[in-house]
């Protein structure tokens, strides 16, 4: 059985590679739980839509949302999940003459 020979560089490269795992790991887990949730007014940027429409996603359940104190917190996530699940919709039916 040949024997591997470990050096000191062999050790800092190592060390270097589990640093930034656990950096990258950290960003990942900060992002889910801190930015994971905001508030209207940035949906509404993001959609570029009305506090009116906003409203009426939340009501129509195509938003889903949380009500903390008065304030409505909306999943990042899911919001962009909604997007994505929704992008074919005007492909799908553009030879519909009412989407046109």
């Amino acid at each position: 059985m040949p024997a591997n020979i470990i050096t000191a560089d062999d050790l800092k490269e190592f060390k270097e590679k589990l640093v930034s795992e656990i950096k990258e790991l950290l960003n990942n887990y900060n992002r889910i739980t801190i930015d994971k949730w905001i508030k209207s007014n940035i949906v509404m940027k993001k959609l570029g839509i009305s506090p009116g429409t906003l409203q009426n996603f939340r009501i129509n359940e195509t938003i889903p949302f949380s009500k903390l104190g008065g304030i409505i917190y909306y999943d990042e996530e899911e919001i962009d999940e909604i997007l994505k699940n929704n992008k074919n919709f005007f492909l799908k039916n553009r030879n519909d003459s009412r989407y046109i």
